[in-house]
């Protein structure tokens, strides 16, 4: 008797015992939890968030595939007409070849051509001078404009990370205020803003690793440009050297 007396006094112990919180917990959870639930649900401040990172991120992809395309356009006519001008021509020559094509080494060669003109046809040290500085000047221009649009990479890169942890704070502190005002520390409670937080990180993660990468790849590109345009103001003014040279045996054989 005593046996089933306690047995009697268990079972009711058991039944009469608080459900564990982590059952009432489940029941309650949102049902959904997907990265565009926690979007819909997330406060406008980290919906704010998510969509500026949305749009950067979209950025850094419309940059990398534009300058990708720029720079194997005009490199490979860069080297084209670089290597051009290795053949045994003179400076008009390669300038009624170049005529009034806008790339690079067309302009560097427009230039140099240009201020042998202004010179009177003086093949001088002065002359070589004065077309190192030309060029010098088409190459920075022609850098800073193959650079345009980089700038935002280093940007996003920069501070997309920090945009994200901003999300991750204001969910993180939204879910401690919902359990302030419920008087309860449930986890259905907590999660939603926790989840919402944590999206905005992955999101500003998202955004910044890609544009670090792309940065650093096109940072490669540009610097092979400014390379090519090197070589081509190296044969130009080499093209002008060996035109003063000619010019100056020509007249030593003719005094003779």
């Amino acid at each position: 008797m005593q046996g089933k007396s306690r047995l009697r006094q268990m079972v009711v112990a058991i039944a009469l015992a608080p459900t564990p919180a982590f059952a009432i917990d489940e029941a309650l959870l949102p049902r959904n939890l997907s990265p565009w639930g926690m979007f819909v649900s997330a406060d406008i401040i980290v919906k704010t968030v998510m969509i500026g990172l949305a749009v950067a991120s979209l950025v850094t992809w419309t940059v990398w595939l534009a300058k990708t395309i720029e720079l194997r356009r005009k490199g490979a006519l860069a080297l084209r007409r670089t290597r051009a001008l290795e053949g045994n021509m003179t400076l008009a020559e390669i300038s009624s070849r170049a005529g009034d094509a806008r790339d690079a080494v067309a302009q560097l060669i427009q230039s140099c051509a240009r201020e042998a003109e202004l010179s009177g046809g003086i093949l001088d040290d002065g002359l070589q001078e004065r077309v190192a500085l030309r060029l010098e000047r088409v190459e920075a221009a022609m850098s800073r404009q193959i650079a345009r649009g980089t700038g935002v990479l280093a940007t996003i890169g920069a501070t997309a990370p920090f945009v994200g942890l901003f999300g991750t704070v204001w969910g993180i502190m939204n879910a401690f205020i919902g359990i302030s005002e419920s008087h309860t520390t449930s986890l259905a409670v907590v999660a939603p803003g926790i989840a919402e937080a944590l999206l905005a990180t992955a999101l500003g993660l998202v955004a910044a690793i890609p544009a670090v990468v792309i940065y650093n790849h096109l940072v490669r590109g540009i610097a092979n440009y400014r390379a090519l345009l090197g070589d081509a103001s190296a044969q130009l003014m080499l093209l002008v050297s060996r035109q003063r040279d000619h010019r100056e045996f020509r007249l030593a054989r003719a005094a003779e």
